[in-house]
């Protein structure tokens, strides 16, 4: 029979539960701030296509006076957003029946979930707007 003594290594059963009760919180806070990031990443993405779709109705403003097409007296179709936004935010906008304002908006799907900032908008006087409890400055 072997003779056992106290100073034997290794780990009691506390400090391995400690360990990865440490590794659990550390690992929770990482996942908030990642998740955090992701959605900051995705609304910057949302806003600049915003942007990027504002700059074409200009455009095409300038050359025609008018945000609806003369020919068709409907809306010019624009652009669709890069895949990376199409996928977490349905961008669309509406031109106003006398032709002359129009506003986008960027309406987050079921895998952005963004309470913070919401349906972002921006009209054609450069106004920008969020639904969310965030300010626009936040957001945008």
């Amino acid at each position: 029979m072997k003779n056992f003594s106290r100073n034997q290594r290794g780990f009691t059963l506390i400090e391995l539960m400690v360990t990865v009760g440490i590794i659990a919180i550390l690992s929770t806070i990482a996942y908030t701030s990642y998740d955090t990031f992701i959605t900051k990443s995705r609304r910057a993405a949302a806003a600049t296509c915003l942007q990027e779709r504002a700059q074409f109705l200009e455009r095409f403003y300038a050359t025609n006076l008018s945000y609806l097409d003369p020919a068709t007296g409907a809306a010019p179709a624009i652009a669709q957003c890069t895949p990376e936004v199409a996928n977490f935010y349905q961008v669309g906008y509406a031109v106003a029946s006398t032709a002359r304002t129009y506003q986008l908006r960027a309406v987050p799907q079921a895998t952005q979930v963004d309470p913070q900032c919401g349906t972002l908008t921006l009209n054609s006087a450069g106004q920008r707007g969020e639904s969310g409890t965030k300010t626009v400055n936040d957001c945008w």
